[in-house]
């Protein structure tokens, strides 16, 4: 059972400007609601030009939320695009390591960079929400969906299954606080989609948002990812990868199909389509570009028989589910369930 939610802003510094005050009050209180301690950590509320140039500082708010005994969940304020820079702050004299406990670590889109930072020390982590997307959802409640699976983790620590979402939400366009209340239009949600391959694999899962992977082997967006994944060996080998099921979603960039086979290319280019046991494909936003993807990925990895599943309700698109990194799960597109083991 958790008790106590640290809030950390890895990423962008969002969740402490003043236009986004009426989402926060409205996290913490549901936060609260559960029973909860929230602990924002002490640069989380620093604001966006603060938090950007102060990586060292976003740094000292993880190392402070591990060691921390009192602390049960690390929960990531939002996604961002430079969390790689916190890089020499954890690594360099193993700061990170020497920190380190076992608790819920949980976010998505650019925390992908934070998983692969904790799964290089053996943490075990959860992917899929973090607290401003999820948690301070304007409508009247947390999305149903993404609620069930948030109130799974808080109660028992764990993810046991994952089944697909009956609906799905266009993106939000209206932040303000006269938009408290509302929800965004839904449609009816079509399943997982086996597009290749045997209808049942198994394997650790690993991955994230295809965008932030792909700053692993592209300075496009910096010029020093790649120096930086390289110097920390952040990536895992193929040895590593083997028999592992690699997950890939897309962002609120929504990249056009040009730049995501480029991306995929990348990908394919470290040999690790050639070890993992299977690929799941998160919906992207507003399914723009769905079925272009679902064809290049089919080209790009060129062997049909590789499994992949897509139409995952993790990521960028709602609802959205929280899928654990490091435990052993069992895909079963007949079914239409994936399953963890304890």
């Amino acid at each position: 059972m958790i008790n106590t939610v640290a809030i950390v802003s890895l990423s962008a510094g969002t969740i402490g400007e003043d236009f986004v005050a009426h989402e926060v009050s409205l996290g913490v209180r549901r936060l609260e609601d559960y029973g909860l301690k929230v602990k924002m950590m002490p640069h989380a509320m620093k604001g966006i030009t603060y938090i950007k140039e102060n990586p060292d500082k976003r740094a000292e708010d993880l190392l402070a939320a591990f060691s921390d005994p009192d602390v049960d969940m690390i929960l990531c304020a939002i996604g961002g695009d430079d969390t790689y820079r916190l890089l020499p702050y954890l690594f360099d004299n193993g700061e990170l390591q020497k920190a380190i406990t076992e608790k819920i670590f949980l976010g998505f889109s650019d925390t992908t960079w934070n998983h692969f930072m904790l799964h290089k020390l053996g943490l075990k982590t959860f992917y899929g929400q973090s607290f401003l997307a999820d948690i301070c959802e304007m409508a009247p409640t947390m999305l149903p969906y993404s609620k069930k699976h948030f109130e799974e983790l808080i109660q028992t620590g764990t993810i046991r299954e994952i089944r697909p979402a009956d609906l799905w939400y266009e993106g939000r366009t209206d932040w303000s606080a006269e938009a408290l209340g509302t929800i965004s239009p839904s449609h009816r949600n079509q399943g997982f989609q086996l597009l290749q391959g045997a209808h049942r694999f198994e394997g650790e899962i690993l991955g994230g948002c295809i965008d932030s992977l792909y700053d692993f082997f592209d300075n496009t967006r910096y010029p020093d990812t790649v120096a930086l994944c390289r110097k920390y060996n952040l990536f895992p080998s193929c040895e590593d990868w083997g028999g592992r099921i690699l997950l890939l979603e897309t962002s609120e960039e929504q990249p056009e199909p040009e730049l995501y086979r480029k991306q995929l290319e990348a990908l394919k280019s470290t040999g690790i389509f050639g070890v993992i046991s299977g690929i799941l494909l998160g919906k992207p936003m507003d399914e723009k570009y769905f079925e272009e993807y679902k064809r290049i990925i089919c080209d790009v990895v060129s062997d049909d028989s590789l499994p992949i599943l897509a139409n995952v309700n993790v990521g960028h698109a709602t609802p959205r589910c929280i899928i654990p990194f490091g435990v052993h799960a069992v895909v079963d597109a007949d079914a239409q369930i994936i399953s963890f083991e304890p």
